[in-house]
């Protein structure tokens, strides 16, 4: 048994220093003073000075996180009505469809998610005159993937929710809807919340979808970063690479709490 339990935690080791290593060495190399992004010279933090400096990126930067801001809201909305009719309403007409459709984008490929966007933009266009591939196209695509995570987790929650509370509510004179908005939404807000933040750093870093659906004027940070490297990688984005990181372990890591937590 302990031949057996040291070998799993081998195993288990190489799997975690496969997986984090590299990112350890990209957060490491973001303080390095060489130009060369595999030799390192000293410690320096002249790259993080050059990347607060970088106009292209900031404003690229900063359109990611309006639009990552925006969908995650959107998705939170629509995913938060999908879930709960998933969850209450267990026979309708249509109901397998309905919920074929609402986990669909969650396994289909990007590629074609981002082909059939592209040819309901552009059909949309040439009939209705719009939208302009732009900031509303990405919006609007990234709200379409990110409703499916916001349902599932929203579900989830309800399957497990004590329906006597409403009911309780209700017998003391409160109507469905009165019930819904003091009961059931401050019971599954965590829910709710962890459903926005995984939405919102889906959204934040998408490069295949947003490539089909964005204007001339509209490059996201994915894409910023994607044309930066073509060249050869500067080291402007391991501090890049290190924020990004940041961000998306504090929103997961809240996320997953959110999820947890039992009001």
């Amino acid at each position: 048994m302990a031949a057996r339990a040291r070998f799993a935690f081998t195993v288990l080791a190489f799997g975690y220093a496969f997986l984090y290593l590299p990112i350890a060495l990209v957060i490491v190399y973001s303080f390095n003073d060489s130009r060369l992004v595999t030799v390192w010279a000293g410690f320096s933090t002249k790259w993080w000075s050059a990347l607060f400096a970088n106009e292209a990126m900031l404003s690229a930067a900063w359109l990611s996180l309006r639009i990552a801001f925006v969908s995650a809201t959107a998705a939170a909305l629509i995913g938060l009505a999908a879930g709960y009719a998933l969850a209450r309403a267990p026979r309708f007409p249509g109901r397998t469809l309905f919920g074929s459709l609402v986990i669909a984008p969650m396994v289909m490929p990007e590629i074609v998610m981002g082909i059939a966007m592209l040819l309901l933009f552009v059909g949309s266009d040439s009939l209705l005159g719009g939208p302009q591939r732009g900031f509303l196209t990405i919006v609007i695509a990234h709200t379409t993937f990110a409703i499916a995570f916001v349902a599932v987790v929203v579900q989830a929650r309800l399957a497990d929710f004590d329906r006597s509370l409403e009911e309780a509510a209700m017998d003391l004179g409160a109507t469905p809807w009165t019930a819904f908005l003091t009961v059931t939404l401050p019971m599954i807000a965590p829910a709710v919340a962890s459903g926005w933040l995984l939405a919102f750093t889906l959204s934040l870093d998408d490069l295949v979808l947003t490539q089909f659906v964005a204007g001339a004027q509209s490059q996201t940070l994915p894409m910023q970063v994607y044309s930066s490297v073509r060249l050869g990688v500067d080291p402007q984005i391991n501090a890049l690479a290190t924020l990004i990181v940041i961000v998306a372990v504090l929103a997961l890591t809240t996320s997953g709490w959110l999820t947890r937590r039992r009001i």
